[in-house]
């Protein structure tokens, strides 16, 4: 099939490239000394040849996507924030257990190569990368004509890590008598979009609330679509540097599944948490969508993160260093919860006391 034949079905070679030379820039910035070559090879390559300074180095590596958000960001027509979102889900799932993040690599699948668009998306993951440290050492780019609108696309991506072994962060460090310490989130971040957009997007005749993206909401000081499009907070530089400087025993990101569930993922089955709402205020939109969907504290709960994005299992005498070495990074910090020894059958388990101030 000739090339022309082949854009008839709707695949634009001359786009993609056109893509790639728009998103070369950005890219560019994103490099780390360990990285070889540079865009247009088959294959990304990093010299690994730096992990000789460890002793036992394990690798890490995550995959994940930034689900529905995406949505926001094609019906906004706003593209450069989404890679903060792709980046922050990769990154900071590798930091909880100390692992620096050395490279990245993202898969874009769209209905159609917009070049402008493409480049758009890769300059937010490429300034995220740089952010979290991390280099972008390659991706992919597919056109799916037929399976995705025009202006549809999905993102994703894959990260790799290491970890010197003796300095593996996990479930078997904590113990009873550290403190939890919550770091503040920038806001949704990048779960949960399914539940936010039926509740403020949706059709009234079904239990939505039939709000524009471009309304001006006063309890967020911006319209819908800006908060919504708020990006993931990056934690990486700050979890390694409280990983280094304190005795921080194990973190958790939290994600999809709410603040007690990823924490419960993180406690050996000797200690039981607790962690105290009266310490923090989520930030408005959580409240938003807890009284205008009506709904349940313990369903809101397992879908957002309620204003914390990751929490750490920290020594109670390095509590107040830790909130120190977050706020460097411009990361409010707070002791949220402490971790006690566990009785009868409530081993691993997160307990929620209290209630946020104002709800």
């Amino acid at each position: 099939m000739s090339e022309n034949a082949y854009a008839a079905a709707g695949v634009s070679i001359e786009a993609g490239d056109r893509a790639v030379e728009l998103m070369k820039t950005w890219v560019e910035k994103a490099r780390r000394p360990e990285m070889l070559g540079g865009i247009g090879g088959f294959a990304g390559l990093f010299d690994a040849s730096a992990l000789k300074s460890y002793d036992r180095p394990l690798l890490a590596s995550s995959a994940d996507g930034v689900g529905t958000k995406v949505a926001i960001a094609q019906a906004m027509d706003k593209h450069d924030t989404i890679g903060f979102d792709l980046v922050g889900m990769l990154v900071d799932d590798l930091v909880v257990c100390g692992a620096e993040p050395l490279f990245l690599t993202d898969y874009i699948a769209c209905g159609k190569v917009v070049p402008e668009r493409i480049a758009s998306i890769v300059r937010g993951i490429a300034e995220a990368c740089v952010e979290a440290g991390c280099a972008l050492i390659g991706g992919e780019t597919a056109e799916h004509p037929g399976l995705l609108e025009p202006d549809e696309y999905d993102v994703a991506g894959s990260t790799t890590g290491v970890v010197e072994a003796a300095d593996l962060l996990g479930a078997e460090r904590v113990r009873a008598g550290d403190l939890v310490i919550a770091m503040e989130a920038s806001g949704l971040h990048s779960n949960g979009y399914s539940l936010v957009r039926h509740v403020l997007l949706g059709d009234p005749a079904h239990g939505g609330a039939g709000w524009s993206l471009d309304a001006h909401i006063d309890d967020f000081g911006r319209t819908l679509g800006e908060e919504l499009l708020e990006p993931t907070r990056i934690y990486a530089k700050a979890c390694l540097a409280l990983a280094r400087r304190t005795q921080t025993h194990a973190m958790s990101h939290i994600t999809g599944g709410g603040l007690a569930a990823n924490l419960e993922r993180v406690l050996p089955e000797s200690v039981t948490a607790t962690v105290d709402r009266t310490t923090w205020t989520p930030q408005p939109v959580f409240d938003v969508v807890r009284r205008v969907g009506k709904v349940d504290q313990p369903d809101l709960e397992m879908t957002l993160n309620c204003g914390v994005g990751m929490v750490a299992m920290v020594d109670r005498q390095d509590a107040d260093a830790a909130v120190e070495v977050l706020a460097e990074f411009g990361i409010r910090g707070w002791v949220a919860g402490v971790v006690g020894d566990a009785t009868g059958s409530d081993g691993g388990s997160v307990r929620m006391v209290g209630q946020h101030p104002g709800w």
